[in-house]
């Protein structure tokens, strides 16, 4: 006789309330089914797969013991968040994710009161976690603040600092070091889940407080001698001696796939007065599904796939992606330069430095999610003579501002800086837009900003930054395939602060900086048609600016347009100052600055980005063709 098919349980869970009504022993199979549901949902639209993959299990575990969202749950990065979502209320949205008007990637605020904190940038958890953990203490309001965290995010010391500032929190703050990678654990089995339970039991925990109240009276020295010998004792057969150094109690490793062992341990810190605790889980990326755990990246990110076979549908063939030009291209200077060496934090493949570290393996350094120390790392190399390219993401580059500003730029240090994900990156989000880094880099004294067009003009531009030894450099690209034009044998050194005028005419001019050019040619065309002769010209350098360029064109054409992918403070900015102080716009001629605009745009199709944005061929056209009425009206309102 065959077995009856189970239930399914998903089918009956929309929130976490839902999921507390289920018996301990069905968490197994509602967790079959989650990750059943996200491999589907994942293989329909792409995104972040391995790891959230890993922690199905925990993630039911956490809403099944703790009171969510009265206690919030703060994933770190937030690219694991989604079996989290599926149970939180937006499973019947999960197969909108990443695409225009539906669900991030990562966790977000206005999305759901159970995203209490929005994250897409990594090792801010705890420190959030502990902000809410004290808000409810000070406020005597219940609820608790939880902190999931990989092992990769421990390697930025926010995370530490946090950890530092957290004693205050006692029992309201929990840490779930999510190791992944083996990397600081040692082997998980019987005997670690059985110590894992018993030191977080009531009863362990009753007895240490105990004990401690009686060594407390008989004397300080009695007291911090038991107090390190059980440190110690606890530290040799569970590891976590460092982070009872920052004043948590340490709990683990424990099988963060095994809910069994997961599930008391949870209970028992949820129940205890001990705190704050860390409760080290570890957990395999890609766990349940076959093809992401014989992947080298655990299906880290993945296109749409087929979730029978595991074939992910990336598009063949076209030109080569920019991060993979300048890794190359790099990889080819530095045969020639044994000075030049590369800097990645924790992107080694999205930067393109992995295809320079196969080349030269003895110059490639990541230096892990430590954005501040790699850049700072930069220019001790650099302030040695070496020739550092510290290749990151736009968006990154943010956490290292104050190191830019007084490690490099202060000391005028050559710091070539390869500029990843400059503008709109489509999927991924306003969290991962390279909307600012012209604002915050032009401003700054010695720094030489460029702005690559297409692929060929990236080559150029690592060449130019290789053989710049005056001071700090930095060149930025998109994110994405190239253009298709052919990168030259021979690269050419730019000439710092000149542009390229690639298209001449006499009425209108475009300036355009980055990777706008093509639109800025498609608009050229339109204009064309429309009787406005126009010139088009790559600037090149957003600091220093082309001046002379820009004053001949400005002399000699009636409107003038800038084009950047960044935000207002860019290159329109700079240019609109320069003609403010030679006085070249008091002949009336017309000005016009386009940039992206000042919100943050949400996920969409890139194309759909910029439209929104407001920065493709037609918004170029537009912008000249009112420019030009309000110069008529301004004529003939004269003439009257």
């Amino acid at each position: 006789m065959s077995e009856r098919p189970k239930t399914p349980l998903l089918d009956t869970v929309d929130t976490p309330a839902d999921l507390r009504k289920l018996k301990k022993e069905q968490l197994r199979q509602l967790s079959d089914e989650l990750r059943a549901e996200m491999i589907d949902a994942v293989g329909t639209t792409g995104g972040h797969l391995g790891s959230g993959l890993g922690v199905v299990e925990l993630t039911a575990a956490i809403h099944y013991v703790f009171d969510t969202p009265t206690d919030k749950l703060v994933w770190d990065v937030g690219h694991q968040c989604y079996p989290h979502k599926i149970l939180t209320g937006r499973r019947d949205r999960i197969r909108t994710l990443r695409q225009g008007g539906g669900l991030s990637g990562f966790t977000k605020r206005a999305e759901s009161e159970y995203d209490p904190f929005g994250a897409a940038h990594s090792s801010t958890s705890i420190s959030a976690a502990l902000g809410f953990a004290m808000a409810n203490k000070m406020q005597g309001q219940p609820g608790r603040g939880i902190a999931v965290i990989g092992d990769g995010a421990m390697s930025a010391g926010m995370a530490y600092e946090a950890m530092n500032n957290a004693e205050q929190a006692g029992n309201r703050l929990v840490v779930i070091l999510n190791d992944n990678d083996m990397s600081i654990a040692p082997p998980v089995g019987g005997l670690s889940a059985y110590l894992a339970r018993m030191v977080s039991s009531s009863e362990y925990l009753g007895l240490r407080s105990m004990a401690s109240k009686i060594a407390r009276k008989m004397g300080r020295r009695v007291w911090g001698g038991l107090e390190k010998a059980e440190e110690f004792a606890r530290g040799m057969v569970t590891g976590g001696t460092m982070f009872e150094e920052l004043g948590f109690y340490y709990v683990g490793p424990i099988d963060g796939h095994n809910l069994d062992h997961l599930i008391p341990v949870l209970e028992n810190v949820r129940d205890s007065e001990q705190g704050p605790v860390l409760i080290h889980v570890v957990t395999q990326k890609g766990k349940g599904y076959a093809p992401a755990e014989n992947s080298a990246d655990k299906y880290h990110g993945v296109a749409k796939f087929d979730v029978v076979t595991g074939e992910q549908k990336k598009s063949k063939g076209g030109p080569p992606a920019y991060q993979n030009v300048f890794g190359e291209t790099l990889a080819k200077l530095a045969n020639a330069d044994p000075k030049i060496c590369a800097i990645t934090a924790a992107m080694p493949s999205g930067t393109g430095v992995d295809k320079f570290a196969q080349a030269h393996p003895d110059k490639a350094f990541d230096v892990g999610i430590a954005e501040q120390h790699g850049v700072t790392f930069a220019a001790g190399l650099a302030a040695e003579g070496m020739r550092p390219f510290a290749a990151i993401y736009s968006t990154f580059l943010q956490r290292a501002y104050d190191q830019v500003v007084h490690d490099v730029a202060i000391q005028n240090l050559p710091v070539r800086f390869a500029i990843d994900r400059a503008g709109l990156v489509g999927a991924d989000g306003c969290t991962h837009a390279g909307s600012f880094d012209i604002t915050y880099l032009a401003t700054l004294p010695n720094m030489v900003v460029m702005a690559a067009a297409d692929e060929a003009e990236l080559a150029h531009m690592t060449y130019t930054a290789a053989k710049y030894d005056d001071g700090p450099i930095a060149f930025r690209y998109p994110r994405g395939a190239g253009t298709g034009v052919e990168i030259p044998e021979q690269l050419e050194q730019l000439e710092i602060g000149k542009g390229r005028v690639v298209r001449e005419g006499s009425k209108v001019a475009i300036l355009s900086l980055g990777a706008r050019l093509e639109e800025a040619k498609k608009a050229a065309d339109q204009l064309e048609a429309k009787g406005l002769s126009t010139t088009v010209a790559d600037m090149r350098f957003a600091k220093p600016l082309d001046t002379a360029m820009i004053e001949k064109l400005m002399r000699s054409h009636e409107v003038v347009v800038t084009v950047e992918e960044g935000a207002v403070g860019g290159l329109g900015a700079h240019v609109l100052t320069f003609a403010s102080d030679e006085g070249l716009t008091d002949s009336g001629l017309k000005v016009r600055t386009m940039r992206l605009p000042d919100v943050f745009q949400d996920q969409d199709d890139p194309t759909k980005q910029y439209d929104e944005a407001g920065l493709n061929a037609p918004h170029i056209v537009d912008t000249v063709l009112n420019a030009l009425r309000h110069n008529s009206a301004g004529v003939e309102e004269a003439r009257a």
